[in-house]
């Protein structure tokens, strides 16, 4: 039963929301964790999340403004929804895989028209959304241009899919990009189907296919495991009837219902600015009916609807459950993965949106990621039970060595879960998936990329590099027991490159740099790498600009570089500056 209401903002700390209740911050983690969400004590959550951890203590969320107040009783009519009103939904399908196995060539069968030929090359450049007929069943499909956008609306909070089609060519077999795609799909927990395409080439071969497969965790329905395969050629259309009625399958078990008579709420898929109609959002209606002329709140963008466009370009009046629209009259671009509300009236919309801006503003402000300090923490307290991890190594020898030493590491009150594991340096999409997933970026003889690492700095995703195994199980160890203290680490300040190398009288060779991205400070530690290999690790002994000593040089500027105990430079050398910062 209610006990009493608490007017909370639309984003709220975890310690703010736990002293509002006068509730333990730990017993507020550990019911964020039963629903999902990791968040340490000095995080930040949204209202509709806060409103759930509310209700399990007994309080009723409302918010502290009269808009946002009309949207938190819209969304708990959504979650006490009258079943009568329930009625079956299309299942919300996302076409996942390796570059060139045929993703949307195969969208393009089942939907009858050609997609492909009006994409540069023949690859997918933009995110849509189609709604399909089959046998009187409606199904949408999300095409998208890779896992990254998949997982950048997850990170955004938006779960849109209900089942991922992982697609694998039986010419090629399972790829490293297939490996990163069906990490991403469990990472997000939805049901996988597998598309094994192009069985009509030569060369092909399905069993191979199943094979690596059933290696990578994913055992067939008809060897005995849970995971439906279906072979089939998107260029001749063999198979997509079987593919389609695997789908309704799927999506029979997972008994998917909306409400079609509430306030509509949805998901932006994607938004872009037309020349002649402005800005213009596809939205994939969630649950309720959208109408035109409603006043809608799209993540810090708002708008009354002047018109809908459906999949087919058609210009639609409303749109229900699992339907994808585009709409305008919104006044900005949204996001994609910003949730889409039905407001009573404009002035609520415009209320809610300043607050939100407002809101977000602080947030990004304040934002840390999950850190391995909270991991342990939450395991010390109680309030965790794993520790998710991504893992890059230099090569997969590595990888297998790991993976090996982190699994043995698994314990009764705790264990890891390694969401992703691949050779290769750290880039975008593990730090996107890092995000989405609240987990912790772990390297093994290899470097992050300068822009995973400025996204990463962003986001407050925590990346761990070592080279020294036995030092990276020791520090997981201590995280899952909950001893984990943080000590000195990494902080990557700035790339440059050698243009040219010069000899100096009495000083030996230096290198001749221009600084590409961040700054070098005199001092830092540097490591040069030389063909994405490190040749020489240590501390900067000169920096000057022309002939003056200078303290740092910034990005896009050029500079004379002596390290101790090194001149060994060669031309297109990279030198990474980096500082030890933490610990006691």
């Amino acid at each position: 039963a209610v006990q009493r209401d608490i007017r909370l903002p639309s984003v709220v700390v975890v310690s703010q929301l736990a002293e509002a209740m006068d509730v333990e911050p730990v017993d507020v983690i550990k019911r964020l964790m039963r629903n999902g969400v990791m968040a340490a004590i000095n995080q930040a959550i949204d209202i509709q999340t806060a409103a759930q951890v509310a209700a399990f203590f007994g309080f009723r969320v409302l918010a502290q403004d009269t808009a946002a107040r009309g949207t938190r009783r819209q969304g708990a009519a959504a979650a006490e929804a009258d079943d009568a009103n329930l009625s079956d939904r299309a299942p919300v399908v996302t076409i996942l895989g390796h570059v060139d196995h045929g993703k949307t060539t195969l969208l393009d069968t089942i939907r009858k028209s050609n997609v492909v030929a009006k994409e540069a090359g023949g690859i997918t450049q933009h995110i849509g959304a189609y709604r399909v007929d089959y046998k009187s069943n409606p199904i949408t499909f999300l095409d998208t241009p890779g896992h990254e956008a998949f997982t950048a609306m997850r990170a955004r909070g938006a779960q849109a899919t209900d089942i991922a089609v992982l697609v694998v060519a039986a010419d090629d077999g399972v790829m490293p990009q297939t490996v990163e795609a069906l990490d991403h799909a469990r990472a997000a927990k939805v049901p996988i189907v597998v598309a094994i395409n192009k069985v009509d080439k030569p060369g092909s071969d399905t069993d191979r296919a199943k094979r690596q497969l059933a290696e990578q965790g994913l055992l067939p329905e008809d060897w005995g495991g849970d995971t439906i395969m279906v072979p089939v050629s998107a260029l001749r259309g063999d198979g997509a009837d079987d593919l389609l009625e695997s789908i309704l399958a799927v999506a029979e078990i997972a008994e998917l219902k909306a409400d079609p008579e509430q306030p509509a709420r949805g998901v932006v898929i994607e938004a872009k600015m037309d020349k002649s109609r402005g800005p213009v959002a596809t939205v994939l209606v969630q649950d309720g009916t959208l109408q035109v002329a409603q006043p809608v709140v799209a993540g810090e963008t708002w708008g009354r609807i002047k018109a809908m466009v459906s999949d087919s370009g058609e210009r639609v009046k409303e749109a229900g459950p699992s339907s994808p629209v585009e709409i305008l009259g919104l006044d900005g671009l949204p996001q994609a993965g910003d949730p889409i509300l039905v407001l009573p009236d404009e002035r609520g919309a415009k209320a809610l949106v300043e607050e939100r801006r407002r809101a977000q503003a602080a947030l990004r402000a304040s934002s840390t990621g999950l850190t391995l300090e909270d991991v342990a923490a939450g395991i010390r307290s109680g309030a965790v039970q794993e520790l998710p991890l991504i893992v890059k190594c230099d090569v997969q020898g590595s990888i297998d060595a790991v993976r090996s030493g982190l699994e043995r590491l698994s314990m009764e009150t705790a264990h890891v879960r390694i969401l992703h594991a691949a050779a290769g340096t750290i880039n975008e999409s593990d730090v996107l998936l890092a995000t989405a997933s609240k987990a912790i970026i772990v390297g093994f003889n290899t470097r992050i990329e300068p822009g995973a690492s400025q996204i990463a700095e962003q986001r407050g995703v925590d990346v761990r590099l070592y080279n020294i195994i036995y030092r990276l199980t020791e520090e997981m160890e201590a995280a899952l027991r909950g001893l984990f203290k943080e000590e000195a680490r990494e902080v990557v300040e700035g790339h440059a490159q050698v243009r040219a190398v010069f000899g100096i009288p009495r000083r030996g060779r230096v290198a001749g740099c221009q600084v590409v991205d961040g700054l070098l400070r005199r001092g830092a530690q540097v490591r040069v790498l030389r063909n994405g290999e490190v040749v020489h690790t240590g501390p900067m002994s000169s920096l000057r600009r022309f002939k003056d000593d200078v303290r740092e040089v910034q990005q896009g500027f050029e500079c004379g570089v002596g390290l101790e105990g090194f001149s060994d430079f060669q031309e297109d050398d990279v030198l990474e500056s980096f500082r030890l910062e933490g610990g006691d």
